[in-house]
């Protein structure tokens, strides 16, 4: 990973953009992108979409979602503490003593999630239990309410944990927003590399970034509905699941530093996971393999099916402990992932179909 690329990574991992809320990360995005594609698209609700023009009309469209999880302000009392609830799916049994960015009318204010101390809530039974998120109780350093909108906060303004972007020791990534930042990264690294190559390929290439993932997938189904590409390789995260405690027999098996996944079933179109499959084969990528029995979880679901359908694969990046302030990819992964893709994107040419023949 080159430094500027490097730079980028970081500075759109340190953006905080929850579900709803997504501009300031996809301004970022854009103004990278902006150095080399052809051109640039923004929708009613933020989803963001850079174009490679390709040698014929027919499209190929490389999706992640630009939305973290976090948290909203539901309740101010009057001694000045807040109430939270949810963005997506933020884990409450995580939360206490975390410190937070909260995305005020006034700017950035600090806060912290308080807790009370272990002496104080003793458990003789050892029956204590994980707070739900109505229990979590904010701290401004505010002595009353009034004070609070003072800040410049009310309802409705949403946080993020403070937590940024570091190194662990051999090619490890940790942070929060990995998921799914990192996919976001990855396919604007991928229209870096097309847009270099000499000879323009078949297909124009759109890198849409699309919001409200964690709550649905609705800004992948509303951009879709709109570009209708002719084949999508959407790009997520996936849990590895080499660590303590997770049961491979019931989760499947997946290795940080084994390279993406390709998942099989439900949206997952055969031939376009087939064409992937030999991309990566040709190309000596590492690729490990997922089963998607009811659904995939991801935008994927909400793209494949819109209007007349739109052949799609899910392609994923391994990750260790999501939807938690130390998720955790490796660089490798990475660097295969953009490998993949942009092999995936170069192979195809104008005739190519992905529909079954009777």
């Amino acid at each position: 990973m080159k430094s500027e690329e490097k730079d980028f990574l970081f500075e759109l991992l340190k953006t905080p953009s929850p579900t709803g809320f997504e501009m300031p990360g996809q301004r970022v995005w854009a103004s990278y992108l902006k150095n080399f594609a052809d051109e640039i698209h923004c929708d009613s609700y933020g989803s963001t979409w850079a174009v490679w023009n390709g040698a014929s009309q027919r499209t190929v469209m490389l999706e992640a979602h630009a939305d973290e999880i976090g948290y909203m302000i539901k309740h101010v009392d009057d001694a000045g503490f807040l109430r939270i609830d949810r963005v997506g799916g933020s884990d409450a049994a995580t939360g206490r003593g975390r410190r937070l960015r909260i995305l005020g009318d006034k700017g950035e204010v600090s806060g912290v999630i308080g807790n009370t101390a272990i002496h104080l809530r003793r458990d003789d039974l050892g029956t204590e239990k994980s707070p739900a998120v109505h229990e979590l109780w904010v701290d401004v350093g505010a002595a009353n309410a009034k004070e609070v909108a003072a800040m410049g906060l009310r309802v409705g303004h949403v946080a993020v944990y403070q937590d940024e972007p570091f190194e662990l020791a051999h090619k490890r990534l940790v942070g929060r927003a990995l998921d799914n930042r990192i996919g976001g990264y990855i396919i604007a690294q991928v229209m870096k590399k097309i847009a270099a190559q000499k000879k323009r390929p078949d297909f124009t290439l759109i890198c849409l970034n699309a919001v409200q993932e964690e709550i649905g997938g609705n800004g992948a189904m509303m951009a879709t509905h709109r570009l209708m590409p002719d084949v999508c390789a959407c790009l997520d995260v996936t849990h590895a699941t080499d660590t303590p405690g997770i049961d491979c027999n019931r989760f499947g098996r997946v290795t940080l530093g084994g390279g993406p996944t390709v998942s099989h079933g439900t949206a997952n179109h055969p031939l376009v996971v087939e064409k992937i499959m030999k991309v990566a084969q040709s190309g000596k990528i590492p690729l490990q393999h997922e089963a998607s029995s009811r659904f995939t979880g991801t935008d994927t679901d909400k793209i494949f099916h819109t209007r007349e359908g739109v052949p799609s694969a899910l392609v994923s990046l391994p990750l260790r402990s999501m939807h938690s302030v130390v998720e955790t990819a490796h660089l490798d992964d990475i660097a295969a992932t953009i490998e993949l893709l942009a092999g995936f994107v170069s192979s195809l040419k104008a005739k190519d179909t992905f529909h079954h023949k009777l």
